[in-house]
């Protein structure tokens, strides 16, 4: 077996236990290796691994073709070493630092409960509205004194609606982040 063939399955090997570790531990609250070593600034190993296999994919598939260059296989082969060597070191370390004190990242909810919370904030701005437009037509219903009471009903639910659509707003946008920087 060569040496390109037992770094393929040494990938293979590090993107299951990757993704065990990942599972048991979560998301880490910043990137876990720097940017010059992984393009993908995960804050999970499982994304890091892959990079590591693109790079070895990109070595295999430039030698089939002829376009590896030596400046350039030196150079890919140097990366996919520094990753597979920083990814062992994560992997054989994650023991020790499970007991550390976790980043307050590490409670926030998982997206899915975020998406949960989104429909829930839905169906309550559904009913919202439905209150507004109840509002509304007991206001020109309304006469004399009622009036005055009827005008700020309808006040009070359009402030509670328009509070709802605030907070629909922000869940989109930490949505649309979390989707983001996975």
């Amino acid at each position: 077996m060569n040496r390109f063939s037992q770094l393929k399955e040494k990938l293979a090997q590090m993107a299951h236990s990757a993704e065990q570790l990942d599972k048991q531990r979560g998301e880490h609250h910043q990137a876990l290796f720097d940017s010059s070593l992984f393009t993908c600034r995960a804050k999970l190993l499982s994304p890091c691994v892959k990079e590591a296999s693109n790079t070895y994919q990109a070595i295999m598939r430039e030698q089939q073709h002829g376009l590896l260059s030596t400046e350039r296989a030196t150079y890919l082969s140097e990366r996919l070493l520094a990753q597979i060597s920083a990814i062992t070191r994560e992997l054989s370390t994650a023991h020790f630092r499970k007991d550390e004190p976790k980043h307050k990242s590490f409670y926030r909810k998982p997206i899915n409960a975020i998406y949960q919370d989104l429909a829930k904030h839905k169906e309550w701005e559904r009913q919202l509205m439905e209150m507004v437009i109840d509002r509304q037509h007991a206001l020109d219903s309304a006469t004399g004194f009622n009036q005055g009471q009827a005008q700020q009903s309808l006040i009070t639910a359009e402030q509670r609606l328009q509070r709802c659509r605030d907070a629909i707003i922000k869940i989109e946008k930490q949505i649309t982040f979390r989707e983001r920087h996975q």
